[in-house]
């Protein structure tokens, strides 16, 4: 076999000399690359964890999430959908928790009416809507209803659906939602509508002076305000590697961008690396109710 090799490669035995290699100990992460060939999925489909904590300094849970994936493939087609939301309520007890129960369901019924059914109903008729002008309408029901059924209290609310590769974000409040890219990058989709952000932007207070101001969860943009508002909405194409984060502030405003990626990084899915966010959020203090959605697309 090796004169053969040294025939088709045109060299002699008496041609070659010992290569001189350099080596270097390999890593966990390689290791583990070496070891674990990549696996191809057909069809395409999302992991999905989530995590909820009421934290070390409340008494009691005032955050709510949605989180729902699926897949249609039928020989012709093959779509995934995605729809997640967070909701961190305001207002005291009972009030806060209602109205993001509330802000959490109406949304997330209303945008499973107009999108996912049809989709997989043989009669349903698609919208004539576009998929941002869904989204923004069914904040403005959740608006509605939480005016009605929750009067004193707000909820923030941060929502993300997924169709095929593409996310569209509707946004109020400030939970937020982030890409986190492969090469450590982690890129915050949402804007804050809080106060403190506000005067972050107008160059009066450093980010980490908002982190500890004493109106930091004063809001000037959430569902239950009297005022009339236009939620945020934007589309974006779904990073792949890459996952998808929405948490509310007792998440993001407890660790910051570099822990969160960490502990992504290194957690097994994204279930455990849920858990292991809402444990890095309690072990700093815990000070808010905990809400976290970590999608994979693979």
């Amino acid at each position: 076999m090796v004169d053969f090799l040294n025939k088709w490669f045109g060299k002699k035995k008496s041609d070659t000399k010992p290569a001189k290699i350099k080596t270097a100990p390999l890593d966990a992460d390689d290791l583990s690359t070496l070891a674990t060939p990549p696996v191809k999925l057909h069809p395409l489909q999302f992991i999905v964890g989530t995590g909820q904590s009421v934290g070390l300094q409340r008494d009691h849970n005032e955050d709510a999430l949605f989180a729902l994936n699926s897949t249609l493939a039928d020989g012709a087609h093959e779509t995934q959908f995605g729809l997640y939301l967070v909701a961190d309520g305001m207002g005291g007890y009972e009030f806060g928790e209602v109205a993001s129960s509330v802000a959490a369901r109406t949304a997330s019924e209303y945008m499973l009416s107009k999108i996912i059914l049809p989709q997989i109903d043989p009669n349903g008729i698609h919208p004539e809507e576009s998929l941002q002008e869904i989204v923004e309408t069914s904040i403005l029901n959740a608006q509605q209803l939480v005016k009605q059924r929750a009067p004193g209290g707000g909820t923030t609310l941060t929502t993300a659906l997924i169709i095929g590769d593409q996310v569209t974000i509707g946004h109020v409040g400030d939970s937020r939602a982030y890409f986190l890219h492969p090469d450590g990058r982690i890129e915050q989709l949402t804007h804050d509508h809080s106060l403190v952000h506000r005067l972050v932007e107008l160059g009066q207070i450093t980010e980490e002076e908002a982190l500890v101001h004493p109106n930091r969860n004063v809001l000037y943009r959430a569902l239950g305000q009297p005022e009339p508002f236009k939620p945020d909405v934007q589309s974006y194409p779904m990073p792949h590697p890459g996952y998808l984060l929405i948490c509310s502030d007792g998440l993001w405003g407890s660790i910051n961008d570099s822990e969160m990626f960490q502990i992504v990084k290194s957690a097994k899915n994204p279930s455990i690396a849920c858990k292991n966010l809402v444990d890095a959020a309690n072990n700093a203090g815990g000070p808010d109710n905990i809400s976290v959605i970590l999608v994979q697309y693979l």
